[in-house]
């Protein structure tokens, strides 16, 4: 049997995407992504978990990202796990576990017609993107 490896994540962006090209001018972007889980305690007070996550795509998604996507943005990722690994200046090995982006749907709030912001749209751009390997 095969493996899966599968990640779906809504969050926000925790600053705005880091944009490069690489070599071949291949597109890169890389942000962090907070998602967070809000749970009641034993006492029954309310309790808010977040945790953050790192978020890598490539190429036209990449474009899409630091074109469209800012410090706040409200996203949905669908992905895979990647852990990569290197050694620093110091010869120590370093590990870093990152979400690679192969799906994106940027998720805002649209106040409606009647002007009073009660009711909100969900905004969907379902993008999906070529990876490099």
């Amino acid at each position: 049997m095969r493996g899966v490896n599968k990640v779906m994540l809504i969050g926000n962006l925790g600053k705005d995407p880091e944009f490069q090209m690489l070599e071949g001018n291949i597109p890169v972007a890389k942000f962090p992504l907070a998602t967070t889980e809000t749970y009641k305690d034993k006492t029954g007070k309310l309790q808010s978990q977040t945790e953050w996550h790192t978020v890598v795509y490539w190429r036209g998604l990449a474009e899409l990202a630091q074109k469209y996507l800012h410090k706040g943005s409200l996203i949905y990722v669908e992905g895979r796990l990647r852990t990569r690994s290197w050694e620093d200046k110091e010869g120590n090995k370093k590990f870093a576990t990152e979400i690679v982006g192969e799906n994106l749907i940027m998720l805002e709030k649209k106040a409606n017609g009647s002007g009073n912001g009660d009711d909100a749209d969900i905004l969907g751009a379902d993008i999906e993107g070529s990876l490099p390997y």
